[in-house]
């Protein structure tokens, strides 16, 4: 408990560029958290050179997220929002935990094998070992919850197994993270194919719907959203381009499913598409408003990344030191 509250750790990799499916499937849901949790928000940039990035395009997408949760509106003084790189105990308490984690364990994790199947010129040690490091992260801070999508519930399992295998020889050191499990919202799909996430990672720029996006351009690719032949405005399972699209409206107009189909009953496509990207525009505005008010104080920005390191560091370091003094390590000299 940290002032009174339990803690919440969540984090965003700091590659690619978020999307409209990373905004209602969990920024805008991390708003409000804070009256209940303390929060910590991390900009994942350890994690992202599993993969090979460039440097100063890694630099320039972790400064653009850290400032897009301040724009979505997040604010820096109530939520802990850093950089993963600038607290080193992630870092250390990964290799402590390397040694707790068994390679069966790991061998079991669905995501090292698809990364592995896409990376297959660079299945480096890192790939292998993520799951610890994404555990460091969260027993780090002695986290008691985490908000977890369905691709990322064997992660908190490994990091649960850890947890427990560690206070089985130590005693009580870490917290059992469970999941948070917070307002159900759309899952949001792809514009261009509508059985699969919409992904910050696809190939296909018209799939997404970025933060980031003008108006012209969300309205232009809702335009090019795949639906079918049908033209008529049904939320249906075997319907899965008009359901995304009445998903989006629903969630960005705070309309209920019912409310939209009966809006548009007797309407067409175009006219609906039309709808769902002003919708979906006239949320994005704002958010990019603030996010040109922010690059333009540097200093504000930047006081709030060494403002919220120094308070990273010194939760993570209360929870390191006493891991490390549990495994024997010497005690430092002051």
């Amino acid at each position: 408990m940290l002032d009174g509250k339990k803690t919440l750790f969540s984090g965003m990799q700091a590659t690619g560029s978020l999307t409209l499916g990373n905004y209602i499937g969990a920024l805008s849901n991390w708003l409000t958290l804070n009256e209940e949790y303390q929060c910590f928000y991390c900009v994942v940039d350890l994690h992202s050179i599993t993969v090979r990035q460039d440097p100063a395009e890694l630099r320039k997408r972790a400064r653009a997220l850290l400032t897009l949760y301040i724009a979505a509106g997040l604010d820096p003084v109530k939520n802990c929002i850093y950089y993963q790189s600038h607290v080193s105990g992630h870092a250390e308490l990964s290799w402590i935990l390397n040694c707790f984690t068994y390679m069966g364990e790991l061998n079991r994790m669905t995501q090292f094998k698809d990364k592995s199947a896409k990376n297959a010129d660079n299945i480096n040690a890192g790939l292998f070992t993520y799951p610890v490091l994404m555990a460091a992260d969260i027993l780090l801070f002695q986290a008691d919850v985490v908000p977890v999508g369905a691709d990322q519930k064997q992660h908190l399992e490994i990091t649960r197994d850890i947890a427990e295998r560690f206070n089985g020889i130590y005693g009580d050191v870490f917290t059992i993270p469970e999941p948070y499990i917070g307002k159900t919202g759309a899952k949001i799909m792809s514009l261009q194919d509508p059985e699969k996430k919409m992904s910050k990672s696809d190939e296909n720029i018209n799939a997404s719907i970025y933060l980031t996006d003008d108006t012209d351009t969300v309205i232009r690719k809702f335009k090019r959203a795949v639906t079918d032949s049908d033209n008529q405005i049904i939320y249906s399972e075997d319907k899965p381009g008009i359901k995304n699209l009445i998903d989006i409206y629903s969630t960005t107009t705070n309309k209920s499913i019912e409310d939209v189909v009966k809006e548009f009953d007797g309407k067409g496509y175009g006219d609906f598409k039309l709808a769902v990207g002003e919708a979906v525009a006239s949320i994005l505005k704002p958010i990019q408003t603030r996010v040109e008010e922010l690059n333009k104080d540097k200093a504000y920005v930047d006081g709030i990344i060494k403002d919220n390191a120094e308070k990273a560091s010194y939760f993570a370091t209360k929870t390191l030191r006493k891991v490390q003094k549990k495994v024997g390590f010497p005690e430092r000299v002051r």
